[in-house]
């Protein structure tokens, strides 16, 4: 790990200014950030801490919408969904480990859009809005590719508005030592519509599964995914799973998650 500089702003605007430093980088809970410091894949000169900003944290809810302050940890997005938002609630409490589920942020996990992470799934099944210091962000228009969002230079993540769905749950493959997705699914009801994402499998990152939100939106039942074939072009090839397991995977788990929902 080479030398840098550390700041610790107490508002977003401290923050974006800080972040316009050459060789500046925003640095929330570090899960990620820090393992990839430590392998020299990244080297940033300044790293610019965004967990003393009051106004990112925290947890709300008003008019059947749940907002998420940026730099609200896992922990406390299980904790605070727990009786109002049960899905997002079980996915953030399967995070990783405690000691990850007490660092960690939904801002950096939206952010970095790991293509295994769990809560971009969310996101994109219930049509979240991601709120940066600049705009409102669809959820369709934010996830662009294997860590790639809409994010531009200096714009940060401020939070992410979640309408609570009828009924939703997550279900999630996991690899056992590391906790994240081999394949997961975020399946959202909203009335007559329903929307599955998918993490964990694509090359691409996380996907909406359209042929299985058509047969849902039919017949919201678990055997309604039954005999869906998903194609295994494009998917993750590794120790852990073929690409043909993966897109099997994708039926199986969004039957889990509509029967847990």
């Amino acid at each position: 790990m080479q030398n840098f500089d550390f700041v610790k702003p107490a508002s977003v605007a401290e923050a974006v200014a800080a972040l316009g430093a050459p060789g500046a980088q925003a640095l929330s809970g570090g899960q990620t950030l820090i393992a990839s410091m430590k392998q020299n894949l990244a080297a940033p000169s300044v790293l610019v801490s965004l967990t003393g900003i009051a106004a990112l944290k925290g947890v709300s809810v008003a008019g059947g919408v749940m907002t998420v302050g940026a730099a609200t940890t896992h922990a406390e997005v299980a904790k605070a969904a727990a009786g109002v938002f049960p899905g997002l609630a079980t996915l953030a409490g399967g995070i990783g480990d405690p000691a990850v589920r007490n660092r960690g942020t939904i801002g950096g996990s939206v952010a970095n859009n790991d293509p295994a992470a769990c809560y971009p799934s969310a996101v994109l099944a219930c049509g979240a809005t991601v709120v940066t210091n600049r705009r409102e962000i669809a959820a369709d228009d934010f996830f662009q590719g294997m860590f790639t969002t809409a994010l531009e230079e200096g714009e940060i993540i401020v939070a992410v508005r979640f309408p609570i769905p009828e009924r939703a749950a997550y279900a999630k493959f996991e690899q056992p030592a590391s906790r994240f997705s081999l394949t997961g699914v975020f399946v959202a009801k909203y009335g007559a519509k329903v929307r599955v994402a998918v993490t964990g499998a694509s090359n691409d990152g996380v996907f909406r599964w359209s042929e299985g939100e058509a047969a849902l939106s039919a017949n919201y039942d678990a055997s309604a995914v039954k005999g869906l074939k998903v194609s295994p072009d494009g998917m993750i090839a590794d120790l852990h799973g073929t690409p043909a397991y993966r897109a099997n995977l994708v039926a199986v788990m969004t039957a889990r998650a509509v029967a847990a929902s």
